[in-house]
């Protein structure tokens, strides 16, 4: 509608001031030190709910950082919309590599940089501006809801008690989700589902105390060593996952999917270019684009131990670390393969050490139904503002509580993603295009009319 774009053109600067200040709050759901600002952030959010037409908002508080959840109920024989997003973010380290500071946003050449500009705080605050829009232009065709949680960031732990004690507060028709990305803005895409996650820590222990490298070097089993051939284990001359058992449940992609996937354009040069590589990598068989997509992997995410201080010094360290997590495809089940790692690394620990392995945490794996009339809606709002049909992909990245939120509320979810895959999410130097900002606002209306007009 005319009004709407009208409307975002006469408050599109206001729109980024209200961002910026949302980017400037270091809500570090991980780093206990910013519990202060967590708070402060939730507080913030639940402002701007308020002010941009909710009816009601509030804080939801767990045993960790509160949810925010705001409601318009314009009518409850109406359908409602449950947009999800979080207000948590990444920590910003290695705080060397940043060219501006994380938390003071910087708008240069039609982007914003700052920690959590895409990840998630400029994705969801395009929801909240177009509830402003359809609220303040008198066309909102349905109820919508709002559910912005603290602790995305850190595997949601306390959101499953959260959702199942509030499902009559919660209940909706569809959840909407803008946590993902598109492939431009030239050629739109929408994740028909997000891979599971399953996160591991290992610890190998050798001797009682580091020793002398050179005393002791080639008779006592250094922990380092172990650990590294631990991990080099974990992938043959294919880069296939040799772990017993990792595979038993991947549901294959068709080769109709497969054929849908290769529609998304991709440059192998400008891929590498971009990354500043001379190669890919990744299981034989398969494009960049299906390894991650439709495979699953495993990454070692951290490893350390002994000295990493200035200088040199000649140490057999006690104790070598690592963080490792699975991408999990549909059928895997996280907390199956989290016990496969950590059973295979507690098995392969060779005399001479010991090997203590533990969960951090983990999510399903998801798939939208693409015949679902939330998916039709969000091809088609997209389509009317980008003046194309979306090409269906497969995101990457996971969002542990999909599984979770459909199972208690017993509805499916749509992700209308607006970020790229270039956007450093979790890296330093994040960024959101401005571009992407303000078509995600322009093109949310439309969802919420369409999928009005396909429940009416």
């Amino acid at each position: 509608m005319e009004a709407w774009k009208n409307y975002l053109n006469t408050h599109k600067e206001r729109f980024l001031e209200e961002l910026v200040e949302l980017l400037k709050v270091p809500s570090i759901s991980a780093d206990s030190n910013h519990k202060g600002d967590m708070r402060a952030c939730a507080e913030i959010v639940k402002k701007r709910l308020e002010a941009s037409g909710a009816d009601k908002a509030m804080i939801l508080e767990t045993a960790g950082h509160p949810s925010v959840y705001a409601e318009k109920i314009v009518d409850p024989s109406k359908p409602t919309v449950l947009v999800y997003g979080h207000y948590d973010v990444q920590p910003p380290d290695p705080l060397e590599l940043w060219n501006s500071a994380p938390f003071e946003p910087l708008i240069k050449d039609g982007k914003i940089y700052a920690r959590g500009s895409a990840d998630d705080k400029g994705q969801f605050y395009m929801h909240v501006k177009a509830l402003e829009i359809l609220t303040q232009t008198n066309t909102l065709p349905l109820n919508i809801k709002f559910l912005i949680e603290g602790e995305e960031e850190v595997g949601s732990p306390n959101l499953a008690k959260l959702v199942h004690e509030e499902k009559e507060l919660l209940a909706c028709d569809v959840i909407l989700i803008s946590d993902s990305a598109m492939i431009s803005l030239e050629t739109p895409s929408i994740d028909t589902g997000m891979r599971g996650l399953a996160y591991i820590q290992v610890e190998v222990t050798g001797p009682n105390r580091d020793l002398h490298s050179g005393v002791y070097g080639g008779a006592v089993a250094n922990p380092l060593t172990i650990l590294s051939k631990m991990i080099a284990s974990c992938h043959d001359e294919n880069n296939h996952i040799t772990i017993p058992g990792f595979y038993d449940d991947v549901l294959e992609a068709t080769p109709e999917e497969r054929a849908l996937l290769s529609q998304a354009p991709y440059d192998d040069e400008e891929y590498k270019k971009d990354l500043g590589v001379n190669a890919t990598w990744g299981e034989k068989g398969y494009t960049s684009i299906e390894r991650t997509g439709i495979r699953p992997t495993l990454e070692i995410n951290g490893m350390w131990g002994g000295y990493t201080g200035e200088g040199s010094k000649t140490v057999l360290p006690s104790k070598a670390f690592a963080k490792i997590s699975a991408r999990l495809v549909p059928n895997q089940s996280s907390e199956k393969i989290t016990e496969i790692l950590l059973n295979y690394f507690r098995q392969i620990a060779p005399p001479g050490v010991t090997v203590k392995a533990e969960n951090h945490h983990g999510g399903e794996p998801y798939l939208t139904p693409l015949d679902s009339k939330g998916y039709q809606a969000a091809a088609k709002a997209i389509e009317t503002t980008f003046g194309k049909k979306p090409i269906p992909v497969r995101g990457g990245g996971s969002i542990p509580i999909c599984s979770l939120l459909e199972k208690e509320l017993g509805c499916k979810i749509v992700f209308m993603g607006f970020g790229l895959d270039n956007d450093n999410l979790h890296s330093p130097n994040e960024k959101y295009d401005l571009a992407n900002f303000y078509k995600g606002i322009e093109t949310i209306p439309y969802f919420h009319q369409y999928f009005a007009d396909a429940n009416a």
